[in-house]
């Protein structure tokens, strides 16, 4: 058993059946959770996880720019 992050509800989970990495839902909230430990068994919203990406991959895009820019300045 353990909570879900999005609404607290209880999520009948066997650790024995989940790996980390695995993704699962919520039936109360509908959530996209993954499986972020199994000893203590712990979720994280998946939701988030796209977010950090979609930031990173702006954050890359951003930093490429800068570096060309750079390199015009010194030609």
């Amino acid at each position: 058993m353990v909570l879900c992050p999005e609404c607290d509800a209880e999520i009948d989970v066997d650790e024995g059946d989940v790996d980390e990495g695995d993704s699962l839902s919520c039936d109360e909230c509908g959530a996209d959770l993954k499986v972020v430990s199994l000893s203590p068994l712990e979720l994280e919203s998946g939701e988030d996880e796209e977010e950090d990406e979609e930031d990173d991959a702006f954050t890359d895009d951003a930093d490429e720019e800068e570096d060309e820019e750079e390199e015009e300045e010194w030609k």
